[in-house]
C-alpha cells in the first residue's frame, strides 16, 4: 500500500503545511507497513527537510510550464509520478483545488479537512470536519484508492529523521488553461491559515487607527492578525486578513477576538480553533457562546495591559 504526500511550496520554498502532510503521511505509512513517497513541484529547498518528517524518497518535478500554479496541470503532474493507493495533500488553497481533480482522474475517493490518523486503512476510515467545521463525520472510502487533504495544525509537525533518496523528473505539462496577469504576494507576515496562534479584531476596534494594540499583541504571541468581515468590507484592513465563511476559513491553536460580535457568519471560518478567547465590551455577543474563555470590558484597557503581562512574563 504505497504513501504518496503532495509537499507544497511557495516559490520553491517549502510550506509548515507540507511538513505536516508529510508527518500525517508517515503515520499511515506506519500503519500500512510502508514508505513515504512525497512529491513536489519545482522546489528549491533540500529534500532534507522532507525527510525530516518522514519522507523516504522525495520525486522533484522539474517543468517551467508549471512555474504559474494552475490546479488541473498540477494534477496531471502529480497523477504522472504518484501511483500510490494513498495520496495525501494539505488542505490548503491551491493543494485544495488539485486534489479533486485527481481524485477524478485516477477514480480515487475524496476525503477532505482530515483530522487524525486512519481508524482503519481496509477500508480506509478517517474522522473529518463537516458542517463548516461545526461537526464531525467518520468518512469510509468505497474506492481502491483514497485521496485526502489534512486540515492544518489539526495533526501537526512531527519530526521523524529518515534516510531519504531523491529522483528528479523532467515533464512538460500542457498549461495553456491559465494565464497569470498579475502575482502579489504577501511578506514579512505570518501566513495566517498556517499561523498557530491568530489575534482577530472587528469594528469594536472603532477604526483603523486603533490596530497598533492589535499588532503589539500578536507581535508578542508570535501571532499571524486577522479581521472580521465588515472590516475588511469598509477597507480598514485588507481582504487578505478577513476570516469567516466568505473569508478564509483557520484551524489555530489559539484564536483570540477583540471587539467581534460572532455572526454565525464569522464562526464558520473560526470554530475549528482548538482554543477560543472572546473579549468583548458587550456580555450579550453571541461569540461568548462559542467561546473556552471570556472577558467581558473595554478592549482599550485590556489588550494593551495584556500585551505588557505578556512581555514581562517574556523577560
Amino acid at each position: 500500500m504505497a504513501v504518496f504526500v503532495y509537499a507544497e511550496n511557495i516559490n520553491g520554498v517549502y510550506k509548515k503545511a507540507a511538513f505536516e502532510a508529510v508527518s500525517y503521511a508517515k503515520a499511515v505509512a506506519d500503519q500500512a507497513g510502508d514508505t513515504v513517497t512525497a512529491i513536489s513541484v519545482n522546489p528549491t529547498d533540500s529534500s532534507d527537510l522532507l525527510y525530516k518528517y518522514g519522507a523516504s524518497n522525495v520525486i522533484n518535478i522539474k517543468d517551467e510550464g508549471l512555474k504559474n500554479f494552475s490546479a488541473k496541470a498540477y494534477a496531471q503532474a502529480v497523477s504522472e509520478v504518484a501511483n500510490g493507493n494513498i495520496i495525501v495533500f494539505p488542505h490548503t488553497t491551491d493543494a485544495s483545488s488539485i486534489a479533486p481533480m485527481l481524485a477524478v482522474m485516477n477514480g480515487h475517493s475524496l476525503i477532505t479537512n482530515v483530522l487524525s490518523a486512519p481508524e482503519s486503512l481496509s477500508p480506509f476510515q478517517v474522522k473529518r470536519r463537516a458542517f463548516s467545521g461545526k461537526g464531525f463525520m467518520h468518512a469510509k472510502a468505497e474506492s481502491a484508492g483514497v485521496i485526502i487533504t489534512v486540515s492544518q495544525n489539526a495533526f501537526g509537525v512531527k519530526e521523524n529523521q529518515v534516510s531519504g533518496t531523491e529522483e528528479v523528473k523532467n515533464l512538460s505539462i500542457a498549461n495553456e488553461d491559465t494565464k497569470v496577469i498579475s502575482h502579489e504576494q504577501s511578506s514579512g507576515k505570518l501566513d495566517l491559515k498556517e499561523a498557530e496562534v491568530v489575534v482577530s479584531a472587528g469594528r469594536g476596534m472603532k477604526g483603523p487607527e486603533n490596530w497598533g494594540m492589535i499588532e503589539d499583541l500578536a507581535n508578542v504571541l508570535g501571532a499571524a492578525t486577522a479581521c472580521s468581515k465588515p472590516v475588511s468590507d469598509i477597507g480598514w484592513r485588507p481582504h487578505t486578513e478577513h476570516v469567516g465563511q466568505t473569508g478564509k476559513a483557520i484551524s489555530p491553536n489559539l484564536y483570540i477576538a477583540v471587539g467581534i460580535s460572532g455572526a454565525i457568519q464569522h464562526l464558520a471560518g473560526v470554530n475549528s480553533s482548538k482554543t477560543i478567547v472572546v473579549i468583548n465590551s458587550d456580555a450579550e455577543a453571541p461569540f461568548f457562546k462559542s467561546a473556552d474563555y471570556g472577558v467581558v470590558g473595554d478592549a482599550f484597557q485590556i489588550i494593551p495591559a495584556l500585551t505588557e503581562k505578556i512581555k514581562a512574563l517574556k523577560g
